[in-house]
């Protein structure tokens, strides 16, 4: 396909404030669709720092503008965007991927989880939604079109109750405290960082502190992982 002029160069270059701006990067295979995204994001005070059209591009531009937060389409050519996300994530581990797609497809819902989507986001949803769905993810959310998550977390409980192959003996799996556990269960329920830090009283930092310090020890890379851990050993039933 041809690529627009626009998308050569990393875009955005505004400075910092006392907190860091959050980068993002847009890409969708719609050049009209992936400019409006981009235009929403920027004049709600992101960082957009790259766009692109293809599945090669895209890898090549986030390698290249190292964004905190990677939006998402899955129908992409060249390379399909589980693909994409894949290897991205893949490489790494901290990058925070949120697919927005016009599928609502259950299949195509669970291949994006399973690639390391931390959230996934219908184009039915409004510029606002969309806005607080890139800071949510941002910071580790794993956020879904309403509909969704019950699915995600249906497949992973679907999985957990398999019978698991045999392990090789190994070391033994890593203390939590109990406030990790605590933190961990309602991870498994689906709760946001804000509805935990409510329910047991600390700030939001704190929850995010306690779920890195777990991820740390469990040696997971991101909340979805982190969700169905919990979810196979029951905690979400706790």
């Amino acid at each position: 396909m041809n690529e627009e002029p626009m998308n050569e160069e990393p875009m955005g270059e505004e400075p910092m404030g006392e907190e860091r701006t959050l980068k993002v990067m847009v890409v969708d295979d719609h050049p009209m669709w992936r400019d409006a995204v981009a235009r929403d994001l920027a004049g709600a005070g992101f960082d957009v720092v790259a766009t692109a059209g293809d599945g090669p591009q895209a890898v090549r531009r986030a390698r290249a503008a190292a964004p905190d937060v990677l939006v998402l389409d899955l129908n992409l050519p060249g390379l399909p965007g589980v693909a994409v996300c894949k290897e991205l994530v893949g490489e790494n581990p901290a990058l925070r991927v949120l697919v927005l797609s016009a599928s609502g497809e259950h299949a195509d819902v669970l291949e994006a989880v399973k690639s390391g989507a931390t959230g996934y986001l219908l184009k039915s949803a409004s510029t606002e939604e969309l806005l607080d769905a890139v800071r949510r993810t941002a910071v580790g959310d794993a956020v879904f079109t309403p509909g969704l998550a019950g699915l995600v977390l249906g497949e992973f409980r679907r999985l957990a109750a398999d019978p698991a192959p045999a392990a090789p003996d190994g070391p033994k799996a890593p203390r939590l405290t109990d406030r990790e556990t605590e933190v961990l269960r309602l991870v498994a329920k689906g709760l946001s960082y804000k509805q935990i830090a409510e329910r047991l009283v600390i700030s939001h930092r704190t929850v995010q502190n306690h779920v890195q310090n777990t991820l740390g020890k469990l040696q997971l890379h991101n909340r979805v992982e982190l969700v169905r851990y919990a979810i196979e050993r029951g905690l979400d039933d706790a």
